[in-house]
């Protein structure tokens, strides 16, 4: 019985090594390359039909996903600026839905599923949001990590607090999305090899069934995971650009 965990391991597909750094080529990086080019292609062609001035059913697909998207970031920010925006949270929300949806066709890799490629996503986000706040208002910036009316003597304190805080949002945003998806298949796959045993042991090969329709509902939930980790990775970005833009 192969190990749950052997499916998510970084293979090199083409060795590249530039002085002391490895760029190869990988089976997490065909994935991340092949998610975007299937966005790009999918939307380019199936949703917006060229901008139909009657638009066809795909293309209304697409402008409610944007819109259910621009909704919440209006809804989290709260102000006309969200709108420019609108467009990185789409984005970030496209790249993780997608990610997660062809991980979940069988013998493809999760991307999402992979520390690297979630803290990638997190922090590289998380430094954006930070220089987002420095630009907007300086040094004011730094009155973020001292709630207002807290008392003089206890600001020490509550500054080495609401710096540990926030240094951990990144680290959260990004192991609470591997960590979804690294469960979700890992049960999968135990559940899988559980029920092939059956299947090939002729004495409980009729009981395989059982099983079988455990991962059918479990392969259910993982869909509805899918959409639900990317929803709150944008709804969670939202929330910090707002922190960053008000100083909340």
């Amino acid at each position: 019985m192969n190990s749950p965990l052997e499916q998510f391991s970084v293979i090199s597909l083409y060795s590249v090594q530039i002085g002391y750094i490895d760029v190869s080529l990988t089976n997490s990086a065909i994935y991340c390359i092949l998610t975007v080019a299937c966005i790009r292609i999918i939307w380019s062609t199936l949703f917006l039909d060229g901008g139909l001035v009657i638009p066809s059913r795909y293309q209304v697909v697409s402008e409610m996903l944007y819109e259910f998207v621009s909704g919440l970031v209006l809804e989290q920010l709260g102000s006309h600026e969200a709108r420019k925006y609108v467009g990185i949270v789409f984005t970030t929300w496209l790249f993780i839905l997608a990610a997660n949806l062809i991980g979940l066709i069988p013998f493809s890799f999760a991307t999402t599923a992979q520390l690297v490629v979630a803290f990638g996503l997190s922090f590289s986000l998380f430094i954006g949001v930070t220089l987002i706040g420095v630009f907007k208002h300086g040094l004011s910036f730094l009155s973020f990590f001292l709630p207002g009316g807290a008392p003089i003597g206890l600001a020490p304190l509550l500054v080495v607090i609401e710096v540990i805080s926030y240094i951990f949002r990144p680290i959260s945003l990004g192991v609470r999305l591997f960590a979804n998806i690294t469960a979700g298949h890992s049960l999968l796959a135990i559940i899988a090899n559980f029920a092939w045993a059956m299947a090939t042991n002729g004495l409980y090969a009729i009981l395989s069934i059982i099983p079988i329709v455990v991962i059918v509902a479990i392969y259910g939930l993982e869909l509805a995971v899918a959409f639900l980790q990317a929803y709150v990775f944008a709804v969670l970005l939202c929330i910090y650009l707002k922190d960053a833009i008000e100083l909340h």
